[in-house]
């Protein structure tokens, strides 16, 4: 844990919302994700189960959350387990959370050893109907490889295939999409570190460097602020920033060109998400003011356009219908381009082909429903692009926003993004 720690508070607030939602005699449960193998005897670095730290804000592997809200014993409507640390595990591992620091973390007071988990399992699942079970519900995901979860929903049903067994996701989407004034604290430490990268990254891009040495910059800066990258980081100079998940960085940024950037940090598992497109010369030529401007337009726009009650799809063909407008003054795009576009192929498509912006939170591509409409607590991407593979470069732009009773608020409205801001910072 880089972080510094977090008020319990957000945690159990959290719990209670969730057993707000649950039918009378259930019980919830949330596994820690696998740690990844990789080669040999080698693993990943275990990423944190989102809704597992939603709920209790443990990181560790192997622990598991029970919320029962109607179990006769008062001491188990919710429990805690973790591994229980050894001599061992220390040398070999290093810290395990003790029963004191796992409740200090989530506010559970009932904190018990994995050793444990089977009887204590058993006696709730005699005890409720309704069982709550966890998957990944995002709806690009592609589920190819096993997990944790996947194997306790097959050994659940397989030991108690009587129960009523019911989606997690359902009621933890909904809930994780409106960000609270604690969530939205982290992520706007996670935007401010970002923010820090960016800024120094802007002072260090010259021609002659190489992509891969823009990415070191941003690392240094994210890891000395106790943060992280929050995705893989997009450094694409020139024609490069024409494929849309660029990750090579390897590629030496030259004169003349333009280097797109869609880099950002995360904190506490909270994940900023950034895009900004600057000259490697410091300034703009003429045709990439022309489009970098066009973009911005269409950015500003559409982050005024993120309004309580909107649903996501008339949003992205505003901004499409916006888009079509700016392209044909720009002589990219001819009248009869629009006539003949389709409700699933605007014209645009051809120069912006991908949405226009997602939930961000917990996961960079948070959950949440996309058909719903927007509602106060969302927090947004807004990250429009124009892509000119024939004259070598791309423009895309993105900042943060949460959608509020009042109108949206933007998170990096203080991050340089007008030409002359970026044009100022790169030559002090």
């Amino acid at each position: 844990m880089k972080h510094a720690p977090i008020p319990p508070a957000l945690f159990k607030t959290n719990r209670d919302r969730l057993r707000a939602l649950l039918p009378k005699n259930s019980l919830a449960v949330a596994n820690a994700n696998d740690i990844l193998p990789t080669n040999s005897d080698a693993v990943l670095l275990m990423q944190p189960n989102s809704d597992l730290f939603y709920l209790s804000g443990v990181e560790q592997e192997e622990s598991v959350l029970l919320l029962a809200p109607d179990a006769c014993d008062e001491k188990l409507r919710e429990v805690l387990f973790v591994r229980e640390p050894n001599a061992l595990l220390k040398i070999w591992e290093g810290h395990k959370l003790s029963k004191e620091e796992a409740t200090k973390i989530s506010g559970i007071k009932t904190v018990k050893w994995l050793t444990e988990f089977r009887s204590v399992f058993h006696q709730l699942m005699c005890e409720v109907e309704h069982v709550f079970l966890n998957s990944n519900e995002h709806k690009r995901a592609a589920i190819e490889v096993g997990t944790r979860d996947a194997r306790f929903v097959q050994d659940c049903q397989a030991r108690y295939p009587l129960h009523d067994y019911q989606r997690l996701a359902r009621l933890m989407h909904p809930l994780r999409v409106v960000k609270s004034p604690h969530e939205l604290e982290l992520l706007k430490q996670a935007v401010t570190i970002t923010d820090k990268g960016f800024r120094r990254v802007a002072r260090f891009v010259k021609p002659g460097v190489n992509e891969c040495e823009v990415e070191a910059v941003f690392a240094h800066e994210f890891i000395k602020r106790r943060g992280k990258f929050a995705y893989n980081p997009i450094i694409a100079s020139g024609a490069n920033a024409c494929v849309l998940h660029y990750n090579e960085n390897d590629q030496t940024c030259r004169k003349g060109q333009l280097l797109l950037l869609d880099v950002a940090a995360s904190y506490a598992n909270y994940n900023a998400d950034l895009t900004r497109t600057i000259p490697v010369s410091g300034r703009f030529s003429r045709r990439q003011k022309q489009v970098y401007n066009t973009v911005l337009r269409v950015m500003r726009a559409s982050i005024a356009g993120a309004v309580v009650g909107k649903r996501h799809r008339d949003w992205q063909k505003e901004s499409q219908k916006m888009m079509n407008e700016e392209l044909l003054a720009l002589g990219l795009l001819k009248k009869s381009d629009i006539k003949k576009q389709t409700e699933d192929e605007p014209a645009c498509r051809k120069y912006f082909m991908h949405g226009l912006g997602h939930p961000l939170g917990l996961d960079v591509h948070d959950v949440g429903f996309a058909s719903e409409p927007f509602a106060p607590g969302w927090v947004l991407t807004v990250e429009p692009g124009i892509y000119l593979p024939d004259e070598g470069f791309a423009v895309r732009l993105e900042n943060d926003i949460v959608v509020g009773a009042d109108g949206p608020v933007d998170l990096m409205a203080d991050i340089p993004v007008e030409t002359d801001e970026i044009e100022e910072l790169m030559n002090p």
